[in-house]
Order: structure tokens, then sequence, then C-alpha cells
């Protein structure tokens, strides 16, 4: 960390710092933050998932396959049959609600993982 200078601006005390210096100190803030996150339970994701969905693999598919599930098992676990799930997989269609809902709960991930 480089030099802090310490201010007083009309009674009230103020710290200047570099822009590198401030940024370093957002980043560990932020790093915190997410290490709470993560130790009061919250999953992450894998490299492999994260850059499967940045680069727009369908995210059924993405989270199916790092469940280790088939598609045969996820259709049992959601209770939607193959072929639609094959059909959402491959974007022939898009799935309703009611069926997103379910994937997402057989995957075990939020709505907006899967929608």
């Amino acid at each position: 960390m480089g030099e802090i200078q310490k201010l007083t601006i009309d009674g009230k005390g103020y710290v200047l710092l570099s822009e590198d210096d401030y940024q370093d100190l957002v980043d560990v803030s932020d790093a915190r933050a997410a290490k709470a996150r993560i130790d009061a339970g919250e999953e992450t994701w894998p490299e492999d998932v994260v850059k499967a969905l940045i680069t727009g693999e369908d995210p059924v598919r993405v989270f199916r396959k790092h469940r280790g599930m088939s598609i045969k098992e996820l259709a049992e676990k959601s209770g939607l049959s193959q072929p639609y799930l094959s059909e959402i997989e491959t974007g022939k269609k898009e799935g309703s609600l009611d069926a997103l809902r379910s994937i997402a709960s057989a995957l075990d991930v939020d709505l907006a993982d899967v929608a």
C-alpha cells in the first residue's frame, strides 16, 4: 500500500489514498463478503460451469452435467419427459415456468439459474 494522507476539511477527518490502493481495499472487502456467504453455505460454481454458462451453453444441460445426472435421471426427478427436457436443452423449446421450476428444484439451483 502506498502513501496515505490524513486530511481535515471543515473539522471532518478524511483519508487520501491512490485509486489503486482504494481498489485493493474494495477488492478485499468484496472477497471477505464472498467468503462470508460461502462460509454460510452459499454454493459456488467451478470454473468449467461458469465458462460454459458465459459461452452460452444451455444452463439446464450445464447444471445437469455438473450434478452428474443423466437426462433420464433429471426427467424422473423433475417429473418431466425426457423428450421435453431434450427440447429445452437444445433450445427447441423454452420450457414453461412450471417446468423450469421443476428442473431448478431437481437440480437444486435457483430458478434464475436455469431460466
